[in-house]
């Protein structure tokens, strides 16, 4: 696809299929905070040295020891000047300070109608991506980096400052918990806005079902880049998007614009699969020119599982 436009079909109504978890403890359970918690979200950072790491150095050649120090510059203060690290290197480093080290993060939540469906799964996509973003806020808090949330659908609609106390995780589920994901959405317009809003170097990690013209989001995805942001976006789709398991003649209703349309299912699987793949595919290419992880996930798949894959592999990358 070539950034148009395109709508994935929703199934009719199913009794049970919408039911929201009523306890924001089923977004995070215990196994999933055991494993989350050796992983290291901020793998990318090391690499550029901007943000220090937990298990590796920014510094070629350098040893875990020193991944919260860097260079000493003209300018710095002789007093910030760690002399042990010297001792050992025969090089002047300083101690980074804590806003330096720290890296900021920001979950960004499309609240758009679509995002409430699901066709057989327990999980809608937008309780899915709950799951995924209690995880990581998790991550981030539990490695003492402040995380806040941004949720949005025609216009943003919620901002939480990052904080990084554990009553934080509380906080963005609490509000989560409460959203009900209606009406249509502005994607582009909205990261946008986000990319203004954001005025330090942050982690902002998107989720949304991307139904939406692609070219304005990835012109929007290259705004948050040269901002200094690094950007991860959650492509979540429902597992009948992806999969069409339909059969017969089927009423479909785009969820945005409620039109509806009576099709042949096994006359469209093949195009409509066809289509899925290229759209994928379409922001896979155009995210990694711009810098952005793209993520493809959809609700069959653990959302523990595909974040730990995910997580192994970005620091396997950097």
């Amino acid at each position: 696809m070539r950034g148009e436009e395109f709508h994935f079909p929703s199934a009719p109504d199913m009794p049970g299929v919408t039911s929201r978890m009523s306890s924001t403890e089923k977004y995070l359970k215990p196994e999933v905070i055991r494993t989350v918690s050796r992983l290291d979200l901020r793998a990318r950072f090391i690499v550029e040295g901007f943000f220090s790491g937990l298990h590796a150095s920014p510094y070629h050649g350098f040893s875990v020891e020193f991944s919260e120090h860097r260079r000493y510059t003209q300018g710095d203060d002789l007093k910030d000047i760690d002399w042990l690290v010297y001792a050992k290197t025969d090089r002047y480093y300083v101690k980074k300070y804590q806003a330096e080290t720290n890296l900021t993060g920001y979950l960004v939540m499309d609240l758009s109608e679509s995002m409430a469906y699901t066709y057989r799964q327990e999980l809608t996509k937008f309780d899915y991506s709950i799951c995924l973003s209690a995880a990581l806020a998790y991550l981030m808090i539990h490695q003492q980096d402040p995380v806040g949330l941004i949720t949005f659908d025609e216009k943003i609609r919620h901002s939480l400052p990052a904080k990084s106390k554990r009553a934080q995780l509380g906080n963005i589920l609490a509000l989560l918990s409460k959203l009900r994901p209606t009406g249509q959405t502005e994607i582009a317009k909205n990261l946008q806005r986000i990319a203004a809003m954001i005025q330090h170097r942050s982690l902002v990690m998107i989720f949304s079902d991307l139904l939406a013209e692609g070219g304005p989001v990835i012109d929007a995805l290259h705004m948050l880049r040269h901002a200094g942001h690094d950007v991860i976006l959650f492509h979540v789709m429902d597992e009948s998007e992806v999969n069409f398991p339909f059969d017969g003649m089927v009423d479909f209703r785009d969820p945005e614009t409620g039109e509806t349309m009576l099709v042949d299912a096994a006359g469209i699987r093949g195009d409509y699969l066809d289509s899925v793949n290229e759209l994928r595919e379409y922001f896979r290419k155009e995210c990694l020119s711009a810098g952005v992880d793209y993520v493809a996930l959809d609700t069959s798949i653990p959302f523990d599982r595909a974040l730990v894959e995910y997580l192994s592999q970005r620091k396997a990358r950097f």
